[in-house]
């Protein structure tokens, strides 16, 4: 009867250990080599109004960063608010 417990005992153990192999694998953070995609650049050029932009994201970085821009006219920080593009 002690044989048969210890069997038992050792078979759960075995089934427990390779639950715990499985959970570990699916839980991995992701591969070194993979990287978030790239912030998109912009610089100022002399660019100043909503129809010269082709995404809000430019917008928002023209007001903040670019000087005599004409895209936030009620200046709450939010550029092109009536731009249906965006």
């Amino acid at each position: 009867m002690l044989a048969v417990l210890a069997f038992a005992a050792w078979k759960g153990c075995a089934y427990l250990d390779r639950g715990s192999a499985t959970a570990a694998s699916v839980s991995a953070p992701l591969d070194a080599t993979q990287s978030p995609a790239p912030a998109p650049v912009f610089r100022c050029d002399g660019r100043q109004h909503c129809s010269q932009m082709t995404s809000r994201a430019e917008a928002e970085y023209f007001v903040r960063h670019c000087p005599d821009t004409k895209m936030d006219g009620d200046h709450d920080g939010v550029p092109c608010e009536n731009d249906s593009r965006f």
